[in-house]
């Protein structure tokens, strides 16, 4: 079985920084994409960001060019979300996920939600 955790979640100030981390343990053989999601009260759960073991990466294009998904490559099973220039409109739980591979199987893992208040 895998767990993700995510954490760095906070209240920033528009135009500020803030970097989110999420970690995945357990009987992990690997882990292909990993990426995050995020969702506001009332809405449906959207994409922000993804990246491949590859390294490849996508954006939803409201984030585009302000935030960076990378992963711990020495590890390759920690994932990080830099977002530049947070804006109001970005406030929203995060969610962590990540493809694994582990003694349970091969499926998709959800963290738990990191909360991000962006002020104005």
């Amino acid at each position: 079985q895998g767990k993700l955790v995510e954490s760095g979640g906070a209240l920033v100030q528009a135009g500020g920084s803030l970097r989110l981390s999420c970690a995945a343990s357990g009987s992990i053989f690997s882990i292909n994409a990993m990426g995050w999601y995020r969702q506001v009260s009332g809405k449906q759960r959207e994409l922000v960001a993804g990246i491949t073991r590859g390294g490849s990466t996508n954006y939803a294009a409201s984030v585009k060019g302000r935030f960076t998904i990378s992963r711990d490559n020495a590890k390759y099973t920690v994932v990080y979300l830099q977002m530049n220039s947070p804006k109001p409109e970005d406030a929203a739980i995060y969610y962590c996920t990540a493809n694994i591979s582990s003694s349970a199987g091969r499926r998709l893992y959800w963290g738990q939600g990191t909360q991000v208040t962006v002020s104005s």
